[in-house]
């Protein structure tokens, strides 16, 4: 066991998931990859992460379900959820809304297209406490 902080990134887009993954590395963090809702429950019952990138919108098992299932449940109720969300361009074309963003149990949320180092200072800030 390491005492790096682990964090796992789940999106259904591999070439974000794969940038984000190296910035993390590159910060000393170590990572685990998960492409939609159902891997990443998966891999969070391998190795509980400290923090979660999580993506909205995924086939499978969205992010919101996903974060509400984590904040339901005793065992994973701590870990950080950051929610990464292209919803508010897209608010009128998907059954996705800024409320159900709003409404749920995320720790914290950062708008798509992803700014890298805007999501290095959140992950920081997160895991500092």
């Amino acid at each position: 066991m390491s005492d790096k902080q682990f964090i796992l990134v789940v999106d259904d887009d591999p070439d974000l998931v794969e940038s984000v993954a190296m910035k993390l590395e590159s910060k000393k963090y170590r990572v685990a990859k998960a492409y939609d809702g159902v891997e990443a429950w998966e891999k969070i019952k391998e190795e509980k992460p400290d923090l979660i990138i999580l993506d909205v919108m995924m086939p499978r098992k969205n992010g919101y379900e996903l974060c509400d299932e984590l904040k339901a449940d005793p065992k994973y109720s701590d870990i950080i959820v950051v929610l990464l969300t292209a919803v508010g361009d897209a608010v009128t074309s998907t059954s996705y809304t800024h409320k159900g963003g709003k409404t749920t149990l995320a720790d914290d949320f950062i708008p798509k297209p992803i700014d890298l180092d805007k999501l290095m200072e959140i992950v920081k800030e997160n895991l500092e406490w």
